[in-house]
């Protein structure tokens, strides 16, 4: 099975940040970038912020 070049991998809402890097280093990818954007829910006819998701770009360590 061929493994895709780069792969967004998203940090559990259980896990920190290392976790998802150990994660990541475990399936052969190395840390590349990071993006993050709020998770909204409504509440009372409002949407209010109620925590970030982050994402992990990974590259294969083995490409290059």
């Amino acid at each position: 099975m061929s493994q895709r070049k780069t792969i967004w991998f998203k940090v559990e809402e259980h896990e920190t940040i290392s976790d998802c890097i150990e994660r990541m280093r475990a399936e052969g990818y190395m840390p590349a970038g990071r993006r993050e954007e709020p998770l909204f829910e409504e509440r009372d006819g409002k949407y209010v912020p109620i925590r970030q998701m982050i994402q992990l770009k990974g590259v294969l360590a083995d490409s290059e």
